[in-house]
């Protein structure tokens, strides 16, 4: 008996909840291994893997858990960094010069992280490592194969770079979170498949799970959705050797119970594996309703992760907040975008994505006129009348303009009338990077009298070249040779709006992306003329910020700050961009960088703030932040 009762008290302490250990909650053993969470797509490309996988990652840190991201791109081109815009939309830079995937900015604005180079792996990236050991005699001799070397090669990629902390916390990750970029069934993706059937099996099926991502078609003819192309596409996935543990069905409209158990049947799965998400107002709905949908119970129970009961809600809730105040602003701000690759939105996808960040903030809803800058251009006038009348009244109606990043010759006079035009009828103006060029040059011609006054990359012959190539820029090669990643930029007097913005610090870090620069040579006559440069870089020698001050708001920044504005932590100078074109800079920086309580509540009027109090300037420590205040 005594024996009996021994054996049922060990068989209970063996099958006590971990939960229930002294382990802190949301924290993993130390010897617990690493969670890999697989996410994959069918059908169709570009159904929204991206948003599912960062919301997957959002969910399950509120949960206290450390995320982490990779993005795998089944291109033989080692990075996005030449890519055209027209075909994969922007190029997205990272603190350490990385050149990646516009996803990979997903991951780091959902899950506010600091992502690597590494953590996008590209066909070439992999195929250049194994070359290069294979040319370094590493293989000793072997014959070089897809399988087993290039497989493996992934598999130990990805196991290195999971456990890269991307916080400041310095913490090592808990799960990684993978999407797989492409369809299953496209060649070029097949060596990461099979990597992938393998690497379940090197971790073990306790700490891998595959999330597949499928589209769930309604046909206007018949109204109803169709679950074949999900069937194949997880027949597809099986095949291959790979089955998954979750699927996500994207839809226009909102799935039934009985296409959901349909579903179930047909893919072998339960009903509670199968995810529906439709078409919703803002991507900030997407974690909720995923996390509605029980996620979170099946993750803990697939991956034996060790989440708190009650769960941590607060992240949650500023997301749901978020969602919330999105659907119900009623104010309207219109941003003009002039640019040379509007026909593609995703070209602009951090710019766009820190102008609602800054909109949100102050309580406006955000309105964007995408303005091609060549239909600006005179020549226009007389090619395509209407099409130039229609861009300059989009102009004129705007509260405010952007010109943001680019390359090239193409519409940079459109730009440049557009930054005059802004100067002149002091119009909001936020130029970044060539926008930033765009606007030294018009200010030399159009001020200054210098007539011919261009950038060596538009105009290599010009006798006042106010914009020059940078000594460290290597001619010849494209990829990798642009000034990249995270600067320093210092400011260099006390009478700067920008300054003010980012709680007047000495100094700021942004991410950057340029081969030209402002030709020092040119900087005294320019500064004398009423153009101030106001930040430069540690050197001091190369302009990184220009201010115009007899103007609401004319500011160019050398960096690109969209990059790393978040949507709980929006950008400062594109919320100085906002907030004049609200009218409400003002009153905005006499109150300490911080909104009044009826802006806050959304009611009143969008013309500027009734008289600030007398209040200092920032009545704050400078280590508070912009963002805290502001939401």
């Amino acid at each position: 008996m005594t024996r009996a009762l021994r054996l049922a008290a060990t068989l209970r302490s063996r099958l006590t909840p971990v939960a229930r250990s002294n382990i802190p909650l949301g924290r993993t053993p130390p010897a617990a291994a690493m969670k890999y969470i697989l996410v994959t797509g069918g059908v169709i490309s570009g159904i929204g893997k991206g948003v599912i996988a960062s919301s997957v990652g959002t969910i399950l840190k509120s949960c206290g858990l450390q995320v982490t991201s990779i993005k795998i791109d089944p291109y033989i081109n080692i990075d996005a960094g030449t890519f055209s815009p027209y075909e994969h939309g922007e190029v997205y830079v990272l603190d350490d010069g990385g050149e990646v995937d516009l996803d990979l900015g997903n991951y780091e604005r959902f899950l506010d992280i600091t992502l690597h180079r590494d953590n996008n792996i590209t066909t070439g990236k992999i195929y250049q490592h194994v070359i290069n050991k294979e040319r370094k005699g590493d293989y000793l001799g072997k014959t070089v194969q897809v399988v087993p070397h290039i497989t493996d090669a992934i598999q130990e990629w990805v196991q290195k770079v999971a456990l890269v902390p991307v916080n400041d916390s310095n913490q090592t990750p808990e799960i990684c979170i993978i999407e797989l970029g492409g369809t299953i069934g496209d060649i070029e993706g097949m060596p990461f498949v099979e990597a992938f059937r393998q690497f379940q099996f090197r971790v073990k099926r306790e700490n891998f799970c595959c999330v597949h991502v499928s589209l769930v078609p309604q046909p206007k003819s018949t109204g109803e959705h169709k679950t074949k192309p999900t069937q194949a596409s997880v027949r597809e996935l099986r095949g291959l050797g790979l089955s998954p543990d979750l699927i996500v069905c994207r839809s226009e409209n909102e799935i039934t119970k009985a296409v959901k158990d349909k579903i179930s049947n047909f893919c072998h799965v339960e009903p509670r594996q199968v995810l529906c998400m439709h078409d919703v107002p803002s991507i900030y709905h997407v974690p909720i309703f995923m996390e509605e949908q029980g996620i979170v119970e099946l993750f803990a129970e697939r991956l034996h992760l060790q989440v708190p009961t009650p769960r941590p809600r607060r992240l949650m809730y500023k997301w749901r907040d978020l969602a919330l105040k999105a659907e119900r602003l009623i104010r309207e701000v219109t941003i003009a975008l002039v640019g040379k690759y509007i026909k593609l939105q995703d070209a602009y996808s951090s710019v766009i994505k820190a102008l609602q960040h800054a909109a949100l903030a102050c309580n406006h809803k955000l309105k964007i006129m995408y303005i091609d800058a060549e239909e600006l251009e005179p020549a226009m006038k007389a090619e395509h009348p209407v099409k130039f009348h229609a861009a300059w009244q989009n102009l004129c109606v705007a509260d405010g303009v952007i010109v943001p990043g680019g390359f090239g010759s193409r519409g940079a006079e459109g730009k440049i009338a557009a930054i005059e035009w802004a100067r002149k009828t002091k119009k909001p103006f936020l130029g970044v990077c060539l926008g930033l060029q765009c606007a030294v040059i018009e200010f030399s011609r159009n001020v200054l009298g210098w007539k011919d006054a261009d950038s060596a990359e538009i105009n290599p012959e010009t006798s006042h070249p106010v914009i020059i190539e940078m000594p460290e820029h290597h001619v010849g090669q494209m990829g990798g040779t642009m000034r990249l990643g995270k600067r320093e930029t210092i400011f260099n007097t006390q009478d700067s709006v920008l300054r003010k913005l980012y709680q007047n610090v000495d100094t700021i870090e942004e991410r950057h992306r340029h081969r030209y620069e402002v030709n020092p040579a040119y900087v005294p006559e320019l500064e004398k003329a009423g153009l101030k440069f106001v930040g430069k870089d540690s050197t001091g020698k190369r302009m990184e910020v220009i201010e115009f001050p007899d103007h609401p708001y004319f500011v160019g920044v050398q960096f690109h700050p969209e990059y790393i504005s978040r949507p709980l932590k929006p950008s400062p100078p594109y919320m100085g961009l906002i907030l004049a074109s609200c009218g409400r800079l003002n009153g905005f920086l006499h109150r300490g960088c911080r909104l009044s309580p009826r802006q806050l509540s959304d009611i009143g009027t969008s013309s500027e703030d009734e008289a600030p109090e007398a209040v200092p300037a920032l009545a704050e420590p400078a280590s508070s932040t912009l963002h805290a205040r502001v939401l």
